[in-house]
């Protein structure tokens, strides 16, 4: 008779205890590594996190931009955890010293060559599913940003030198520079 292997279901506090230094994410029950980030993919998620922030100090706007490592708890229970690269939340309420409790309403995510299936596929459902408005995949190999606009249920692409409207805004865009 063989034996059936039972599949094991994290939850957040299995995050909480990883050795310190450690980055993983979770989705659905089931924890995925996170490799350290690159220069380049610094650069690019300081630059965007800059204009994002700037954007938003200078018009008084409500949101608040996040830079990871920033914990959002994506649904609300014991088994979603994800740190996007950038997370705009617009509703106050949802925030407190732990991080973000629900979705926020724009996430930037920037591919690195361990994450593709990652940003394209767990997490673009994830997102669409939690409430996210607004998804950005950045892929520096492709030098291109694919937009999802999950409330008017469109996607667009935008190669390198492109400058990228906003769509919680209606009056902001990003030139997309590697």
């Amino acid at each position: 008779m063989d034996a059936v292997q039972e599949e094991r279901f994290y939850t957040i506090e299995d995050i909480y205890a990883l050795p310190e230094g450690k980055r993983a994410e979770l989705i659905d029950g089931k924890i995925y590594d996170m490799a350290s980030p690159g220069m380049r993919h610094q650069r690019i998620s300081g630059y965007l996190h800059n204009e994002i922030y700037n954007y938003i100090k200078n018009h008084q706007g409500q949101c608040e931009a996040f830079a990871a490592p920033f914990a959002v708890f994506i649904d609300k229970d014991d088994y979603n955890y994800v740190e996007p690269d950038i997370s705009v939340i617009c509703d106050p309420k949802k925030l407190d010293e732990k991080g973000c409790h629900g979705a926020p309403d724009w996430v930037v995510e920037i591919v690195s060559p361990g994450s593709k299936r990652m940003d394209y596929y767990r997490k673009l459902f994830k997102y669409k599913s939690a409430g996210v408005r607004e998804y950005w995949i950045v892929d520096m190999e492709k030098e291109s940003v694919i937009v999802y606009q999950f409330e008017k249920e469109t996607m667009e692409y935008y190669p390198a030198g492109d400058d990228i409207p906003v769509g919680i805004y209606e009056d902001f865009s990003i030139r997309a520079e590697f």
